[in-house]
C-alpha cells in the first residue's frame, strides 16, 4: 500500500499554532500568514530543551515533596505539612476522597508527566520501534494532565487568602509550594518544547529503511 505523502518531503511546513500548510521558504524560519506564529520545519533543539526542562522538573520534585507546602496555625500553634503528609492526614481523618485527589493531582500526575516526557525523548533519540500512534497518545495524555496539578496550588492559595483570623487561625504557604509550582510550570514548558513531528520522522526513517532492505533482498534474489 502506498504511504501518504508527507508535508515536509513535499516542501511544506505546518504551523503548530493554527495547522496552516505553508510552502517552505528559503530561510530557516518564517511567519505563518494566517496567525503570525513563527514557523520552522522542525523546532530547533527540541529534544535537548525538553530534556533540560524535564530534568529540572525532576530535581525540583524532590524539595516539592520534602519541604512543607503549608502550615495551619490554630491558636498560636501549628505543624508544617508536606504533600504526602497532608494526604496521609486527610486519609486518617476519614476524608479519603480529598486525600485521593491530593495524591493524584500533587504526586501521581507530576510523576506520570515526567515519565511520559522521558519516554517521548528516548523514543526519538534511541529510535525505538514504537507505533507512532501510541507515542502520540502518550504525548496527548502528558499534555492534558499537566494542568490538573494546579489544583493543589489553587487550594493552598484559597486557604491562605480566606483563613486569616489573626491570633486565632492562619494558613501560611511553605517553600514546598513554591517548588511544586515551579515543577508544574517547568513541565508545561517541557511539553511545549517537544516537537511531536519528530516521532513521525523516526517512523518514516524506519519504514524507509525496511523498504530499502526489502528492495536489496529482492535485488540479491533476482541477481
Amino acid at each position: 500500500m502506498k504511504r501518504p505523502v508527507r508535508a515536509l518531503s513535499s516542501g511544506f511546513w505546518t504551523c503548530l499554532g493554527c495547522r496552516q500548510l505553508v510552502r517552505a521558504p528559503q530561510a530557516d524560519s518564517c511567519l505563518c500568514p494566517r496567525c503570525g506564529a513563527r514557523m520552522h520545519g522542525r523546532v530547533d533543539g527540541s529534544i535537548m530543551l525538553t530534556w533540560a526542562l524535564t530534568i529540572t522538573g525532576a530535581l525540583l520534585l524532590i524539595p516539592a515533596n520534602i519541604l512543607p507546602v503549608m502550615t495551619v496555625i490554630y491558636l498560636g500553634s501549628g505543624d508544617p505539612s508536606t504533600i504526602i503528609g497532608g494526604a496521609m492526614e486527610l486519609y486518617h481523618a476519614g476524608l479519603w476522597g480529598i486525600a485521593l485527589i491530593v495524591f493524584v493531582a500533587s504526586i501521581a500526575v507530576p510523576v506520570m508527566k515526567l515519565v511520559g516526557l522521558v519516554m517521548l525523548c528516548l523514543m526519538v533519540q534511541r529510535r525505538w520501534d514504537v507505533s507512532p500512534r501510541q507515542a502520540m497518545r502518550i504525548y496527548r495524555v502528558v499534555n492534558a494532565i499537566g494542568r490538573w496539578s494546579l489544583l493543589d496550588l489553587f487550594m493552598i492559595s484559597i486557604l491562605v487568602a480566606l483563613v486569616d483570623m489573626g491570633a486565632i487561625a492562619e494558613v501560611a504557604a511553605g517553600a514546598g509550594s513554591t517548588a511544586f509550582a515551579t515543577v508544574v510550570v517547568v513541565t508545561m514548558f517541557a511539553v511545549r518544547a517537544f516537537d511531536p513531528r519528530l516521532v513521525w520522522d523516526v517512523y518514516e526513517e524506519k519504514v524507509s529503511a525496511r523498504e530499502a532492505q526489502v528492495d536489496e533482498n529482492l535485488h540479491r534474489e533476482n541477481g
